[in-house]
């Protein structure tokens, strides 16, 4: 593999991919980590002292007759020295102006605090985790212990203790923030080892089997048409693939069979209808060269019988350049169907009228049972006309003298059958299943018998036309009988 096809591998790409989203992954841990930590550790540390603004109130009431009591409140410097240094006390009124308080570097920016989550925290006696504004943050908040005061039956106002003050804020800050670089460094570089270390290997154990599927695919592409992907060795969307596949390939190589049996055909076709054009032509030259070199010394009988052989001659090259673009259209699609209400056992009879000057001078018999029941059908009456008449004049050709043709229609299938049957050689067992193919042509030069061999190919399309259906039964050397169906005419 090439270092530019190795960059854009699948394998390389989702390798990345998974590396991108542990990082991700880990990053986000550790921040949900971190700030988990933190919010639990001021939860503990409100509920562990919630009560410590109960204890100072009894140890030192903040107001007494109604005022502030500045000696309580040197009382309670001394004691949160003493206790813990890092707390701040705010005496608040009842709608939350901040009237004194106790703070070691004397830094309080706001005047007032939001006295709704005080009143929360009481209500809750410190069960509930619950924020409150930072007079010294202003915008911030923190946790904090709060009680109401009260002087007799008059609401004086509040003590509001935050808990974790600038200083220990920072000081927390700095040892957690030293603590998580450690612990989330070393379990970030161990978890995303093991982890890419794993997903390298499961990824490539994932893209063996898609590799296999490329190389074949290669394969097929470069020209190996038997190249297959082997089933058995994939599981689960992967076999739908490859089986999809095999069976896409299996397809490709059948039409490139059937494209060249076709055009073996095509190119026997051209030869026989170069053939049949050659010959026409050729006689036609022959007998009006002859009668321009010996115009002077022909009897008038022989310039007649030179004139008609020209004649039929020249009608047969109409007849074959006729029958080419008819078939030409029919499989084009350019002729579209004209479907009328008609009989078809008028339509045989008068056919029938139309041959039998032929079938006369052959010693053929014509004989017919033309069902009077049968129902009007709905086609195109002059393409209708056409496969009868090919049929018929086909069944000329090949019936001997002497022989025998019949013609018969039939109620079947709410729709009408039609039966044409000719004595004779019949059609062999293999020439059956090409009948009606354009570029297959019996030999039948042993009989004397001359065509396009395009007329069967014409009834085909004309009846496929018709959403009909067509077939052949013979019996070589005894008959051969075509068999269509039309459909019956619905008012």
């Amino acid at each position: 593999m090439s270092r530019y096809n190795l960059k854009r591998s699948l394998y390389w790409r989702l390798s990345l991919s998974f590396l991108l989203v542990l990082l991700i992954v880990s990053f986000s841990y550790i921040t949900i980590t971190i700030i988990a930590s933190d919010k639990y550790y001021q939860e503990t540390t409100q509920r562990l002292n919630a009560e410590v603004a109960e204890y100072l109130l009894k140890e030192s009431p903040p107001f007494k007759n109604g005022e502030v009591n500045k000696e309580a409140l040197g009382v309670i410097m001394h004691s949160m020295m003493a206790v813990n240094p890092g707390i701040e006390v705010y005496l608040v009124s009842p709608d939350g102006e901040i009237l004194s308080f106790v703070v070691l570097d004397k830094k309080v920016k706001l005047s007032r605090v939001d006295v709704e989550p005080v009143k929360e925290f009481i209500a809750t006696k410190g069960e509930k985790y619950i924020l409150g504004d930072d007079p010294r943050n202003p915008g911030e908040q923190t946790i904090f212990s709060a009680t109401g005061v009260t002087e007799g039956e008059k609401f004086l106002g509040y003590i509001y203790i935050v808990l974790d003050s600038e200083k220990h804020e920072n000081i927390a800050a700095a040892v957690s923030g030293s603590y998580w670089l450690k612990v989330g460094l070393n379990s970030f570089i161990i978890t995303l080892i093991t982890a890419f270390s794993l997903g390298i290997a499961l990824i490539w154990m994932l893209t063996k089997n898609i590799r296999v599927i490329i190389q074949t695919v290669n394969k097929f592409k470069e020209g190996d048409l038997h190249a297959r992907i082997p089933e058995s060795a994939h599981k689960g969307e992967l076999a739908v693939l490859a089986g999809t596949f095999n069976s896409m390939s299996d397809t490709i190589l059948e039409n490139i069979e059937e494209l060249k049996k076709v055009d073996q055909l095509r190119r026997e076709l051209i030869a026989n209808v170069s053939h049949d054009l050659r010959n026409p032509l050729a006689i036609i030259h022959g007998y009006i060269e002859t009668l321009m070199m010996k115009s002077d010394s022909l009897e008038k009988e022989e310039v007649d019988r030179y004139l008609k052989v020209v004649l039929e001659s020249s009608e047969k090259l109409t007849r074959l350049v006729s029958d080419l673009f008819e078939l030409s259209k029919l499989e084009a699609g350019q002729i579209q169907m004209k479907k009328e209400p008609f009989f078809a056992q008028e339509l045989l009879s008068d056919a029938n009228t139309k041959v039998s000057l032929l079938a006369k001078n052959k010693q053929i018999e014509i004989s017919s049972d033309l069902s009077e029941a049968a129902p009007m059908v709905f086609a195109d009456l002059s393409m209708i006309d056409r496969v009868i008449q090919n049929l018929l004049d086909n069944a000329i050709k090949y019936t001997p003298e002497q022989g025998k043709i019949f013609l018969q229609t039939n109620i079947k299938n709410g729709g009408v059958e039609v039966r044409i049957k000719n004595t004779g050689s019949g059609i062999a067992q293999n020439d059956l299943p090409h009948i009606f193919d354009r570029y297959y042509k019996i030999d039948k030069t042993e009989l004397g018998i001359q065509g396009t061999g395009l007329g069967l190919a014409i009834v085909k399309k004309i009846i496929d036309g018709h959403d009909a259906n067509i077939h052949v039964e013979s019996v070589e050397g005894e008959y051969a009988e075509f068999i269509f169906n039309l459909p019956a005419y619905s008012a």
